[in-house]
């Protein structure tokens, strides 16, 4: 069954080592040797800049992961497509892997969105105000004194909804969470889980849960023990409990997946690359229904594409 995964690291660890190769370096969860495996489809790859670098330098630091992304994902593989635009996702032929680019925090454009329509045109389809820090449009679930977001936040939200861009949830602090879901068309949390199921600071409650899926969005699974059990080391039976969970609560139809391959140190045990996909496939046939699972695994995404 094909799976669509809307969360990776993958282009930070390439920007980190250039000698790395995409098509099948084992230190890279996600790579095209293990894509194929696991039978993914739709692969977001996130760009992400640490806070702690230098303003002046976060720009320049974002542009060389998409110039990674174009040569050493998309360019040197030609079953790899990249995500133009939305419908691009639709006319992907049998053997071809959509590539799609993500923005993990609004820190690589500071308060320029000359800057941020450049992200646009260069296919960033979705974006996340912060990572768990603090920036100039928003606070995110770090920041102490948890604002939301700042007018220049909700120009950015504005210009999302503009450019049918989705709008992240996942990093966000409650107020800003709050704040995106009353202005956003498109909000959607890439890798977040259960707050009730596991009570870490970037699963989200069951309030905020329902109001993601009453504003036709999805939640896409993070394969994170931490996020998953609270320990640093998880099953898929653990991963499942959040799936289960968030059906009980209306949200079967914006279930997805977001393993966050690549940024994490541990994984659920049995889910430590994308090739292990069907694994987790096959162990959700078990317990929903045929057309349950895949909605988990692709059809919820593709139901609610911004087009």
């Amino acid at each position: 069954m094909k799976v669509v995964d809307l969360h990776c690291d993958a282009l930070l660890k390439l920007q980190e080592d250039r000698t790395r190769s995409f098509t099948n370096h084992p230190d890279l969860n996600v790579n095209v040797k293990r894509l194929v495996q696991g039978d993914v489809a739709l692969q977001v790859f996130a760009v992400y800049i640490d806070p702690d670098i230098p303003s002046d330098k976060k720009f320049q630091l974002a542009l060389e992961q998409i110039d990674l992304f174009h040569t050493k994902v998309v360019d040197e593989h030609s079953q790899m497509k990249k995500i133009s635009n939305w419908q691009d996702i639709h006319q992907l032929k049998k053997g071809e892997i959509g590539a799609m680019l993500s923005l993990e925090g609004a820190d690589a454009f500071g308060n320029d969105l000359t800057k941020l329509r450049t992200f646009y045109r260069l296919g960033v389809k979705s974006l996340g105000l912060t990572w768990n820090n603090a920036n100039l449009c928003a606070d995110g679930v770090g920041e102490p004194r948890g604002g939301g977001l700042t007018r220049l936040g909700f120009d950015v939200v504005a210009m999302n909804n503009d450019h049918h861009i989705w709008t992240d949830v996942s990093h966000l602090s409650v107020k800003s969470f709050w704040d995106v879901l009353n202005k956003a068309d498109y909000p959607i949390a890439t890798h977040s889980n259960s707050k009730t199921i596991c009570n870490h600071r970037r699963n989200l409650d069951d309030v905020q849960a329902k109001a993601v899926f009453r504003k036709n969005g999805f939640i896409g699974m993070v394969f994170s023990p931490e996020f998953v059990n609270g320990t640093e080391a998880a099953t898929i039976d653990d991963l499942i409990k959040h799936i289960d969970y968030f059906c009980s609560i209306g949200g079967v139809n914006h279930i997805a997946l977001g393993s966050d391959f690549d940024g994490l140190t541990t994984l659920v045990t049995g889910l430590e690359h994308s090739g292990k996909y069907q694994v987790l496939i096959e162990e959700l046939q078990k317990r929903f229904k045929e057309e349950e699972v895949r909605g988990f695994a692709y059809q919820n995404v593709l139901n609610k594409l911004p087009i």
